[in-house]
């Protein structure tokens, strides 16, 4: 089946911009970046004839890939672009009025002229690890911020205590997490 519309998405952590560009027109819509919103997204699409999409999103963290895996899953073409390309391609279009549903709308006008590459996701037994991962390394910069407390000469030994017992518990989550990193390793035998 061929595309018959392109998406160009503007994400966020609570909230996605979408416009999808049909038949020479253009219609812009906001949804809640969640599943709910990622149902009411194809719903819409659907009602307006858009069979196959190529959706097309800047690569902002984790905010877009649920997003772009869910869209993944249903057959759509996805493409997660480097955001330096996207506002490059901005700049040559001398866009003045910076809003998000004007970055939805140039998303996927980018869409059309570059024919981005398509992306899919990682496996999930990957995207398990990757997040076991992140998590353990989120946990190891806490704990060296809490470190870095201990280090105040002036604090109150209560709060010294406190400070104490909070690393003790990282230290132990970070444990578990290298623990459950190696079991999953060995497992899947990355």
């Amino acid at each position: 089946m061929q595309v018959n519309a392109i998406l160009g998405v503007d994400i966020s952590k609570k909230k996605f911009d979408v416009c999808l560009l049909m038949d020479n027109k253009k219609r812009h819509k906001v949804f809640q970046n969640n599943q709910d919103g990622f149902a009411k997204l194809v719903v819409w699409c659907n009602g307006h004839g858009a069979n196959l999409i190529h959706l097309c999103l800047e690569a902002t963290s984790w905010y877009g890939e649920d997003l772009a895996t869910f869209m993944h899953d249903l057959g759509h073409n996805v493409s997660i672009v480097n955001p330096a390309q996207i506002k490059a391609f901005g700049k040559s279009e001398l866009l003045r009025n910076k809003t998000d549903k004007s970055d939805a709308a140039m998303i996927a006008r980018f869409c059309i002229a570059n024919k981005p590459a398509l992306w899919k996701p990682i496996a999930p037994e990957m995207r398990h690890l990757r997040d076991l991962y992140r998590c353990m390394q989120s946990l190891k910069n806490d704990k060296l911020q809490q470190m870095n407390r201990l280090k105040n000469e002036n604090m109150h030994s209560s709060c010294k205590e406190a400070i104490s017992k909070v690393i003790l518990a990282i230290e132990e989550q970070i444990i578990v997490l290298e623990t459950e990193i190696n079991e999953h390793i060995n497992h899947y035998h990355i």
